[in-house]
């Protein structure tokens, strides 16, 4: 082997080398931008979801259902009644949702009435929320004015 072979295997040793590590920043720093990129997405989307909250709370009526299934509060009129069971504790009454997968995406329905298909189908199957045991029904306290 000549030295002017010798010499050109060194320049393309050290020229592989640069590129080497070179390349390799470049893909680290692409998938750092892919991780970042998701990251932005996901929380774009929890703002979206914020923002959503945030319209609805502002609805009168949504404040008022909110504030009967939290709260138990009546309109004046009704009489409110507590579930005890039988370990003396209220239990929570209504039902769920059975769901066997993800709920159907509303990002693809354009019209009022895919919207409500897909919320009727998404409604179709409810449960009760847990077995009914045995218990006492008593009227709920009537607040003093």
């Amino acid at each position: 082997m000549t030295r002017r072979a010798m010499a050109f295997f060194v320049i393309v040793a050290v020229i592989v080398v640069s590129f080497w590590q070179s390349g390799r920043v470049y893909y680290k720093q692409e998938r750092d931008i892919a991780v970042v990129t998701q990251q932005i997405a996901e929380h774009e989307d929890a703002i979206a979801s914020l923002n959503d909250e945030i319209v609805r709370w502002q609805d009168d009526s949504y404040v008022k259902a909110q504030a009967r299934s939290r709260l138990g509060w009546v309109v004046p009129g009704e009489t409110g009644y507590v579930v005890i069971g039988a370990d003396g504790k209220p239990l929570g009454g209504g039902t769920e949702i059975r769901t066997s997968g993800a709920l159907p995406s509303d990002e693809h329905l354009t019209t009022w009435w895919e919207r409500l298909s897909g919320s009727l189908v998404t409604a179709d199957d409810p449960a009760p929320a847990t077995p009914a045991p045995i218990v006492t029904v008593s009227p709920a306290p009537t607040p003093k004015r």
